[in-house]
């Protein structure tokens, strides 16, 4: 499953890496917009499969931020 930026956001954590074994509600991220932490949250069970961002980056909606498979 692609997760995706819902809104232009930077990138303020990554708390997982590729490989690591995640499920349904873990947090795998924080995004900020408008001075607001929004964290993104894992819709499903499975394996990150690989990471599209770093710390610091800032994405545009639609941006894809990791796979989960």
């Amino acid at each position: 499953m692609e997760l995706k930026s819902k809104m232009p956001s930077k990138i303020d954590a990554i708390k997982v890496a590729v490989g690591d074994s995640v499920t349904k509600g873990f947090e795998l991220a924080v995004l900020e917009a408008m001075k607001m932490k929004n964290p993104l949250i894992c819709p499903v069970d499975g394996i990150v499969k690989s990471i599209a961002v770093a710390v610091g980056d800032r994405v545009k909606p639609g941006a894809l931020i990791m796979v989960v498979e």
